[in-house]
């Protein structure tokens, strides 16, 4: 696909900065490479802006009939078992027609199409809660990065192009998106633990207080996240963007955007390179779940949307659970 193929490409589509729809394209024509190591192959989700950044938005999963026929789908669940067609991230080509029908950015499966049976991706999402500034959020993560070494484990961090935080492990494909989530419930549950003036695990959000909420579900099955160097619906364009773990204290997400993102990537290429080199094992977690359990702690609360799952709490907010 090619510049004049983008339909009015002069379209801006971030109000504080002025990028165009043309700029937006050039963006991931820029970070192509990386961006296809990561999110290459993968169904994903697109949040279609129609009038740009600061205008109504829709989530669309299944891809419009009326799609050219070289374009790459495949079947997709939700968690009551309905099915669409999503696009696949197959090509640069597959990018830009996504970003040609106003898709800023893009969320992203934890699998490839041509192996959904096996997550390859744990996502931990240090999310904050009202009141929480981004230096707390760095706090978080630097305890995240020490417990994930104590275990033998690397993961990858990048800025969410918003308020938090978001690190990858690359994994063997072993495991299923049933499996990785109790790693990252794990995670979590530890991490509250060592923190609890810090980091909170809590699901309902009136038990969280002004924490840094270790969000979990983010890896349920069928659950998507925004991916790595995709562009937020921000008026400055923030792009979400890998960081190397020396970095991490001295930088702020906002400074990530589609004008400042050449020069770093000239200067310091893709952070997270090395990540697809050496898959790596959740039996650590699993292990950290099992004494969990072992101990009486239930599995933790999922989200509304799914079905009752097997050893699961009440799935009502302590709040409500007193009255009845």
């Amino acid at each position: 696909m090619t510049r004049d193929l983008i339909s009015n490409p002069g379209k801006v589509l971030f109000s504080g900065s002025g990028e165009t729809k043309g700029d937006l394209a050039d963006h991931y024509r820029r970070v192509a490479e990386p961006l296809m190591r990561e999110m290459g192959g993968r169904p994903v989700l697109l949040q279609r802006f129609p009038e740009g950044a600061g205008g109504p938005s829709f989530f669309q999963k299944r891809v419009p009939k009326n799609a050219p026929d070289w374009l790459q789908t495949t079947t997709v669940s939700t968690p009551n078992g309905t099915t669409s067609q999503a696009l696949v991230a197959a090509d640069l080509d597959h990018v830009l027609w996504a970003v040609n029908l106003g898709c800023l950015g893009f969320h992203v499966w934890p699998y490839k199409a041509d192996d959904p049976d096996f997550t390859d991706e744990l996502r931990i999402d240090l999310d904050p809660t009202p009141g929480i500034e981004f230096r707390q959020i760095q706090q978080a993560a630097r305890e995240l990065q020490t417990l994930l070494t104590e275990v033998g484990i690397t993961g990858y961090p990048k800025t969410t192009g918003n308020r938090g935080l978001h690190v990858y492990i690359r994994l063997r494909r072993e495991w299923d998106s049933y499996q990785v989530r109790l790693a990252a419930v794990a995670i979590a549950r530890e991490l509250e633990r060592r923190r609890p003036d810090l980091i909170t695990a809590a699901w309902w959000k009136e038990e969280r207080g002004q924490r840094v909420f270790v969000d979990y579900n983010q890896n349920a099955p069928h659950k998507t996240v925004f991916g790595a160097w995709s562009v937020r619906a921000r008026p400055d364009a923030q792009v979400s963007t890998p960081i190397t773990w020396d970095e991490l204290d001295d930088i702020h997400p906002d400074q990530f955007t589609i004008a400042s993102l050449p020069a770093r990537l000239e200067a310091a290429g893709d952070p997270w390179l090395p990540m697809n080199d050496s898959p790596q094992t959740i039996e650590p977690l699993l292990d950290m779940n099992a004494r969990d359990r072992a101990s009486g702690l239930l599995d933790a609360p999922w989200p509304p949307v799914y079905p009752k799952m097997p050893d699961e709490p009440p799935r009502v907010a302590p709040s409500r659970a007193k009255k009845v």
